[in-house]
């Protein structure tokens, strides 16, 4: 069963100005270069084009667990769009309505309103924003008013990349990432759209970006950490390209070294377009995607984790509804321990890595990805708690939470998802500490108690007595091997059930 995509008609580059004015919807597409509804709209609309943003409070906080530095990120983004769309004479307006249900009426006033005959967007995926999308699709329609929907945010439309002889969604990344080397070796190439031409100045007046949205906090997370823009977006992807791409592949893992590239929260805002991530990694690797330049080839695959995990949310709509990807583990029988879930928040749980990673993400918004496996395989492996405790609770902190990866990612790590590996992997926290930061560097700055504590001894500081009693650090909530085996026989409880 696949996410109903909007009876929208597909407009090309060879679109005629037609005499009408466009409304454009941005979502989380939130720039004006390589926009794909907003370059068409301005090359249709003689009249000129007026731009909007719907915020959904309820939405974003009770059905998707947005989190408060992720609604700041989008506030600040939104303030300098408004700026740069005015460059263009182009209107941004602000449509706030409790939740989906009510963006329909809003848009299609709002669109009588300023004039606008059609409406441009570029499609969203999760399976309540595209029955959204639908129900303002009909709107327009029934208004008398046109609908033009893309695909912007993905490097292939999901359904395009199916499997040889049976054409089903993949499910397993590897020959999903194969498929998309054929298709761009075969000659798939990618345009990044430059920003349209300054329009007709209207009437219409752009609204002001509010400051906070009602029912979100202030995070506390400094928003120097995460500037907002396109140019600052731009320039992060250029120092990354310039300085840091070649050692891309050796670098990443280590979470004390600046390896990777910080775009995420540009990528999750749309701030940054996934083909203006690609191609100048291409441009650097000669134009090769499967080989070359192993840093560049190591950055495409991880853009085709984010690709392959949106196709899997359209293939398989019910990971958007906190189901499993692979049914059968339904039926796991995890923990009930809200002590334990709580300490793995706080970054109390005894060891280091797991609460220095639990730490930086309360502090930055943000975690190392790396990291994010570590932890999210101690919670749902040593520890027996449900994915969907740290999924949320990730998705409440991440600046660049979103659902298709964060999902993905957590179903991944808990067995119950996409991963060619079955239960049977499980990360040793201790291991991945000393292989990932050998020298305790990453450690040292957020879980400070331990600094006084040697390389060999702070992965592990229960080992050595004396070091434990000159700390104020918790001991381990878990031993690793009896964790470990408490999953193993739990999955295995499920595999004798299902055969």
């Amino acid at each position: 069963m696949c996410v109903p995509l909007a009876p929208c008609i597909e407009r090309g580059p060879g679109d005629e100005p037609n005499g009408m004015r466009a409304l454009v919807w941005f979502r989380a597409d939130l720039r004006v270069e390589d926009n794909t509804a907003l370059f068409h709209a301005c090359r249709a609309a003689e009249r000129g084009v007026v731009g909007v943003f719907t915020i959904c409070p309820r939405q974003w906080r009770d059905a998707h667990d947005w989190a408060p530095v992720k609604v700041e990120f989008i506030l600040r983004n939104l303030a300098e769009l408004r700026a740069r769309l005015a460059g263009l004479n182009i209107p941004l307006k602000i449509v706030i309505t409790p939740d989906f249900a009510g963006v329909p009426s809003a848009l299609v006033a709002l669109a009588g309103e300023t004039g606008c005959d059609a409406l441009y967007f570029n499609r969203e995926y999760e399976w309540n924003e595209a029955r959204r999308d639908d129900a303002v699709a009909r709107a327009f329609e029934r208004a008398g008013r046109s609908v033009h929907a893309f695909h912007d945010q993905v490097l292939f439309p999901p359904g395009e990349i199916r499997t040889q002889g049976e054409g089903k969604f993949y499910t397993v990344y590897s020959p999903f990432k194969r498929a998309c080397w054929a298709r761009y070796n075969e000659g798939e190439a990618w345009e990044v759209l430059a920003a349209p031409r300054k329009g007709l100045k209207i009437e219409v007046g752009a609204d002001e970006i509010p400051d906070r949205v009602e029912g979100f906090e202030r995070s506390g997370v400094a928003s120097s950490l995460w500037p907002a823009g396109e140019v600052e977006a731009r320039a992060r992807l250029d120092r990354f390209i310039r300085s840091r791409l070649d050692g891309y592949k050796d670098d990443r893992d280590f979470p004390a070294v600046a390896g990777t590239s910080t775009l995420s929260p540009y990528l999750a805002a749309g701030v940054l377009s996934p083909r203006q991530c690609v191609v100048p990694a291409l441009d650097r690797n000669r134009g090769r995607i499967d080989g070359g330049n192993n840093g560049a080839v190591t950055w495409i695959q991880e853009m085709l984790w984010r690709e392959f995990y949106r196709h899997v949310m359209v293939g398989f709509p019910r990971v958007c509804k906190s189901r499993a990807f692979r049914p059968e583990f339904e039926v796991v029988a995890w923990r009930d321990d809200p002590d334990s879930l709580d300490a793995w928040k706080a970054g109390r749980t005894g060891y280091p890595i797991v609460d220095a990673a639990m730490r930086c993400l309360l502090e930055t918004g943000w975690m190392h990805n790396r990291l994010r496996m570590v932890a999210a395989m101690f919670l749902t492996k040593h520890l027996l708690i449900d994915w969907r405790e740290g999924e949320r609770h990730f998705m409440r902190h991440l600046v660049d939470g979103d659902l298709a990866s964060n999902n993905g990612g957590w179903q991944w790590s808990a067995s119950t998802g996409t991963d060619a590996q079955p239960y049977f992997r499980i990360f040793n926290p201790i291991s991945q500490s000393r292989k990932f930061d050998a020298e305790g560097t990453f450690i040292r700055r957020w879980v400070p108690e331990l600094d006084a504590l040697d390389e060999k001894i702070i992965h592990e500081p229960w080992v050595s007595p004396l070091a434990a009693l000159s700390v104020d650090y918790p001991a381990p909530i878990v031993g690793q091997k009896e964790g470990r085996e408490r999953a193993l026989a739990a999955f295995e409880a499920v595999r004798a059930t299902v055969g």
